[in-house]
């Protein structure tokens, strides 16, 4: 997600750069069609076709939008062409002596260059080298040493700082990776049980929607609730009534299956969500999970010596249609029934889909 979202970034600052640069180059060719460095001639054909060629880019650009950089390179030296060619062609006119026009020639590109492609040293590179390699050969050696200063300056400068921008940008986007993961991180952690590292409902939530819908076959709810849990607290503590939850978690954990759904529902109360099983491995699953609760020894914090136990009782629903809120009520009132029967029991939902208990 983060890599994509920096590539359209990327995407969409080339793309500004482009319509920066064919914007540039178009006025600057437009301005020397209206006011001629030299009278003669007024224009020339590499200089005309210039703005022709923005233009015709320009919706090239628009009808294709991708791959901007690569456009931006091709652009960048079929324009630095156009400008090597209508310098040659106008120095044709020029007088001998007169290299006013040439330095103003590569002024001119280079400023182009330097507005436009700030941060594509490629770019700047294939636009303004043609034009510079052109005005050194027309020089005749007059102005060889300013001329190679203002064509080696702006490149060596502009490397480094495309270096430095390169390095900036590895940076950010190492940083939005991480950020990204400790977002999720962070949604991972909401999604848990402080205590027993369980899923809770916001977890459930979450975890319905990537499981049960690309999933075939017969689904259970199991509510389970820890029998006498406030009496339990009030004899024993909220220390020792945290250790036995947790305890009471691992059970059931450690009893169902990897693929099942065990969750934190409610104080004492815990939701597994059987997937793809059938009523009677269900109730097994179910029953197996009681005996395991129920034969657990949870010492005293105090006194080791001490051991503490404790029952749950149990209801189990199908999931019919994926209606989760339908099952969860059915497994509820199922396990209202565990209650009254006495608790440490198992009742099955009435459904014609669930076997007896």
């Amino acid at each position: 997600m983060s890599a994509r979202s920096y590539l359209e970034l990327q995407n969409s600052k080339h793309r500004l750069s482009l319509l920066l640069f064919l914007s540039m180059n178009a006025a600057s060719a437009l301005f020397t069609l209206m006011v001629p460095f030299q009278v003669t001639p007024a224009f020339t054909l590499p200089l005309i076709g210039i703005p022709l060629f923005c233009l015709a880019a320009l919706g090239y650009a628009l009808r294709s939008p991708q791959k901007y950089i690569r456009k931006l390179n091709l652009f960048a030296t079929i324009l630095g062409l156009l400008w090597a060619a209508h310098i040659y062609v106008k120095h044709q006119y020029s007088p001998n002596d007169n290299h006013s026009f040439l330095l103003i020639s590569l002024f001119s590109i280079f400023f182009i260059s330097a507005i436009s492609l700030t941060d594509n040293v490629m770019a700047f590179c294939l636009n303004a080298v043609p034009s510079a390699l052109t005005i050194l050969w027309l020089d005749d050696m007059q102005n060889t040493l300013r001329i190679l200063f203002t064509i080696l300056l702006p490149i060596v400068a502009f490397s480094l700082h495309h270096l430095m921008l390169k390095r900036s940008e590895i940076f950010t986007q190492n940083l939005v990776a991480r950020l990204y993961h400790e977002r999720d991180k962070f949604s991972d952690l909401s999604m848990l049980d402080p205590l027993t590292g369980l899923y809770n409902r916001r977890g459930l939530e979450n975890k319905l929607n990537q499981l049960l819908a690309p999933t075939a076959g017969h689904h259970f709810v199991l509510l389970l609730d820890v029998d006498h849990f406030k009496a339990y607290n009030d004899r024993y503590g909220h220390t020792m009534g945290d250790q036995a939850l947790l305890q009471v978690a691992t059970a059931i954990r450690d009893t169902v299956r990897s693929r099942d759904i065990v969750v934190r529902y409610g104080g004492e109360e815990f939701l597994v969500l059987l997937i793809n099983v059938s009523a009677e491995y269900a109730a097994s699953l179910a029953e197996n999970v009681r005996q395991c609760v129920q034969e657990l020894r949870i010492p005293h914090h105090r006194d080791p010596l001490e051991i503490t136990k404790v029952t749950l009782s149990a209801g189990i629903a199908m999931l019919e249609e994926l209606n989760v809120d339908a099952a969860i009520c059915a497994a509820d009132s199922a396990l209202y029934r565990a209650k009254s029967h006495g608790r440490n029991n198992i009742q099955q939902a009435c459904s014609p889909h669930a076997a007896s208990s």
